[in-house]
């Protein structure tokens, strides 16, 4: 090989060096400006996530504090009526047993128009030896003790169904 040549080939090497070179460096460059960008992208994803996140645990939140309150006034609606019930219940006990006892009577108050037109009224003679108007009539221990039943049904009944309409009620905004 002469001298000349081996100049040429140190020269080809150099360029190629240098072309290697720029070439590493020019991909080096563009691969720090694509990862800046995912880099940019991926604090952006964190940020959106962590907002959505945010919200979804408020909202979570905000809808536990409404079934509580809501809980709440279902079950203060309650005691209100249980009460209620109970308080009823036990006056209609006490009047039970006054009339077991003797210590009241239970009168019902009543009219019996004494004409005889067969419109359910009495006869002047039945109304003669029986009831006038506007009298009122004992009952009996046994029948007294029944009225007080169908009482004691009654108040549970309307206890209920105020409960069933209160919660009704309670819900409907819920």
């Amino acid at each position: 090989m002469n001298a000349l040549a081996v100049k040429w080939a140190a020269l080809g090497l150099i360029v190629l060096a240098l072309m290697v070179g720029s070439a590493y460096g020019a991909w080096s460059w563009q691969a720090n400006k694509y990862e800046n960008k995912l880099a940019t992208q991926s604090a952006g994803y964190q940020h959106d996530l962590l907002n959505i996140t945010n919200a979804g645990a408020a909202q979570t939140s905000k809808a536990l504090e409404q079934q509580q309150a809501a809980e709440q006034k279902v079950a203060d609606l309650d005691a209100q009526r249980t009460q209620e019930k109970t308080d009823a219940l036990a006056k209609n006990e006490t009047l039970r047993r006054a009339v077991a006892d003797g210590a009241r009577r239970l009168r019902i108050a009543g009219t019996c128009p004494a004409n005889g037109n067969g419109s359910g009224g009495l006869s002047q003679a039945s109304s003669a030896a029986g009831l006038g108007d506007a009298a009122t009539v004992e009952l009996s221990g046994a029948a007294g003790q029944a009225v007080l039943d169908l009482r004691a049904q009654l108040v549970a009944e309307r206890a209920a169904l105020k409960a069933l309409q209160d919660y009704a009620r309670s819900t409907q905004g819920y």
